[in-house]
């Protein structure tokens, strides 16, 4: 029978769930998505998902048409429905039906859709045995172009990525910003432990705002762990003691192995364990329940 989706204001089967071909998040990438998780009956970090949401909409001028607060319900009658207490949420706004020409304008409605379904985006060994992966050619978007901070539909940037990432045979690509520094992989942030601090790039590098990005910085501080938000170069990568990615998908996941430099021991180290431990803890018991 397939799952339920919402769709526009009703909760369809799948196979009745229906885009425009004239939906311009469809022709032009114009709208905006968050993945958002669900563990145990709760929706971790609903509430930042939805402000991220909001305020990606808002930088593109991009009017949902419906509040934080509906939306909320949306996501949890749309896992309701489903009966999934544990599970992997998409939720698309896109700017909705044109014509065929470029201009917004002529998209009177934005289109709301939220799919709950499960994913898998790394084995689960990896979690044990870290990644491999490499830096790319492809550059992070140039904030004055298509700012990273805007979760858009349009993710050909990432894609390119992706596909250099599989062509040279790794799992995840690591992407630069336009100066040269380290920016974030295709679909997560990444974090470097070098000379006792715990390093990420800083919003202004070019990155998305990842929410398990901020958790972690929030979990690392409570620990005790001395964490800096500063630029840091492909040096300070391959000389880091330990490196591992963060997203919603792919929570966290430790590297062990950059453009073919062992990192550290060359396997998970002991900082990323102790995140990881804690991470998992949070997930019980933040968000609302289903």
């Amino acid at each position: 029978m397939g799952i339920v989706i919402y769709c526009n204001g009703e909760y369809v089967p799948e196979s009745e769930a229906k885009v425009s071909i004239f939906d311009h998040g469809f022709l032009y990438g114009d709208g905006i998505f968050e993945g958002i998780r669900a563990y145990h009956g709760k929706v971790f970090k609903l509430k930042e998902h939805l402000v991220r949401l909001y305020e990606s909409a808002q930088s593109i001028n991009l009017h949902i048409g419906i509040s934080q607060a509906e939306m909320t319900e949306v996501v949890l009658e749309t896992l309701r429905r489903n009966n999934l207490s544990n599970a992997y949420i998409r939720l698309v706004v896109s700017r909705g039906k044109g014509d065929l020409g470029l201009d917004p304008a002529k998209c009177p409605r934005a289109a709301v859709f939220c799919i709950a379904d499960q994913i898998k985006i790394f084995d689960p060994v990896m979690y044990e045995q870290g990644l491999e992966v490499k830096t790319v050619a492809i550059r992070r978007n140039n904030p004055d172009s298509l700012n990273p901070r805007i979760k858009s539909l349009n993710y050909l940037n990432n894609i390119l990525a992706k596909l250099e990432a599989n062509q040279a045979g790794v799992m995840e690509a690591i992407m630069l910003n336009q100066e040269g520094y380290v920016a974030e992989g295709t679909a997560d942030n990444i974090f470097i432990f070098r000379n006792g601090v715990l390093k990420t790039p800083p919003l202004s590098a070019g990155v998305l705002e990842g929410i398990t990005r901020n958790a972690v910085l929030d979990i690392a501080r409570q620990l005790g762990i001395n964490t800096s938000e500063e630029l840091f170069t492909r040096h300070d990568l391959y000389t880091s003691q330990e490196c591992f990615l963060t997203g919603t998908a792919a929570e966290l996941i430790p590297v062990i192995k950059v453009d073919g430099r062992v990192l550290g021991e060359g396997v998970p180290g002991e900082v990323f364990k102790k995140l990881l431990k804690e991470f998992r803890a949070l997930t019980l018991v933040d968000g609302p329940e289903i």
